[in-house]
């Protein structure tokens, strides 16, 4: 009776402040299950250094949420969230981290402050868009996660969809297009090139003989380590096998790579010629050892790396580095690494960067210390294009085995991969596999422990 009377006087509260113009919140903003919150009318809430959980039904209106403050905050919960207008007014260049898919029908508007996808989608539908993004407020999202728009194109002339730096022209009818925006360096099916810190998938029904002028958008704080006097625009039909397109124009003040005479539109990116990417990862685990956390690492090829950098967050967005250990140079074998933090915080991130002979710096996935965790299972991306990862946090070693089903149930991969105790990455390559949905399946912990996940292939 207690429990019910809290869940009664949590939902009188939340319709109270509905009825105020303007409110502010602290601490964490939770809609519980089966509770409703409701924006009604023209409101602004503002959550300081907060987070928005929704468990139960969270209707924004035409209200703007504002999320202001010099800390963290996160989106989360596991009923979906649909805002009208969603504010970043974050100081100290803090981050609004995403840990569920948003939609948003008006607009983000950037003030101040980073929004990181996260490996998570943010649809701005047909009538959303970015208000004001900018070198110091804008959004990132090195570990995957979309940000998508919808609509029509017929003859567009400088038409920028949704405000995401994606400027097309084109004397034909492009018919409805879909653009996704990323921030994943995309790298070729041989590991051999980078690019900078943003990509365009780009779909048109219409799709050839277009004619079309692209002006690419980009970011100082994308380039990733590339000189923007060398940038060229690459192009790939499959997010695997890349062709340089060159580029018609650009300009690093401006920050943009045009190309005009484009005939059709697929995946696009930055990048320059001749740039090796020199090391794959295909094994992460950090693993709870009394005090310490125990990392270890493997490595598939290296070429021309120098040294690895341990780097441990507490919040998942500022690094630093906790230790360093010497790469191969060159190496077309496994290679292990390990190294020990001897003063982990509880629920640390932890992530590898390598470096190579020129000082380019490449990172691993980022994992968390769960000494406390029973098991876990997460998989990203997802809808995927190339690489799909698999997390398991485990309480014991066992051995996982995985297995990929196309959508008549055959068999269509089969690996095999060691669970150590602790967070674990693994990966499933999926760049040859035909478009459509997949079911993956991975039992570990002697067999006694099963996921299955439908995965879709783009």
């Amino acid at each position: 009776m207690a429990e019910k009377n809290i869940f009664v006087m949590k939902t009188q509260l939340l319709i109270l402040l509905m009825l105020l113009s303007t409110y502010m919140l602290t601490a964490q903003l939770t809609i519980t299950p089966g509770a409703q919150f409701s924006a009604a009318g023209n409101i602004q809430l503002t959550l300081h250094n907060a987070d928005l959980v929704n468990n139960g039904n969270f209707t924004s209106g035409n209200s703007l949420i504002s999320f202001i403050g010099n800390a963290t905050s996160s989106i989360s919960g596991t009923q979906p969230i649909q805002f009208f207008e969603l504010e970043l007014n974050k100081s100290n260049n803090t981050f609004v981290v995403l840990q569920r898919a948003i939609d948003v029908t008006n607009r983000i508007l950037f003030s101040s402050g980073f929004l990181n996808l996260n490996g998570f989608n943010t649809d701005l539908g047909t009538t959303g868009f970015l208000d004001g993004e900018q070198e110091n407020s804008r959004i990132t999202g090195t570990n995957g996660g979309q940000v998508l728009f919808n609509t029509l194109l017929n003859a567009p002339a400088g038409t920028n969809p949704g405000n995401l730096g994606a400027i097309i022209s084109s004397n034909q009818n492009l018919g409805n297009v879909i653009i996704k925006r990323g921030h994943e360096a995309q790298v070729n099916g041989f590991g051999l090139t980078s690019s900078i810190l943003r990509y365009y998938d780009i779909v048109p029904v219409n799709n050839t003989g277009l004619n079309a002028t692209f002006r690419f958008k980009y970011f100082d704080g994308e380039l990733n380590n590339f000189s923007e006097n060398a940038l060229i625009l690459f192009k790939s039909d499959d997010a695997i096998n890349w062709s340089a397109q060159g580029f018609t124009s650009r300009d690093a003040v401006a920050n943009f790579v045009e190309k005009t005479g484009v005939g059709s539109f697929s995946r696009w990116t930055l990048s320059s010629d001749n740039n090796p990417l020199p090391v794959r990862f295909i094994l992460f685990n950090a693993k709870c050892e009394g005090t310490n956390v125990l990392l270890t690492w493997k490595t598939g090829q290296e070429q021309n790396s120098n040294h690895f950098n341990i780097e441990k967050s507490v919040d998942g967005i500022r690094w630093t580095v906790i230790g360093s250990l010497p790469a191969a140079v060159n190496s077309v074998t496994e290679k292990n690494y390990s190294f020990t933090d001897n003063n982990p915080v509880q629920n640390s991130f932890y992530r590898i960067a390598e470096y190579d002979l020129d000082e380019r710096a490449q990172y691993s996935s980022i994992l968390r210390s769960s000494c406390n965790a029973t098991d876990v299972f997460k998989l990203l991306p997802n809808p995927v294009h190339g690489m799909v990862f698999i997390n398991i946090v485990a309480g014991n070693e066992s051995q996982a085995i995985i297995k990929l089903f196309d959508s008549k149930g055959a068999l269509v991969k089969l690996q095999s991969a060691t669970v150590l105790q602790g967070n674990n990455q693994f990966n499933v390559d999926m760049k040859s596999m035909a478009n459509g949905v997949y079911s993956l399946t991975v039992y570990w912990n002697n067999g006694q422990t099963k996921q299955t996940v439908q995965v879709l292939k783009q």
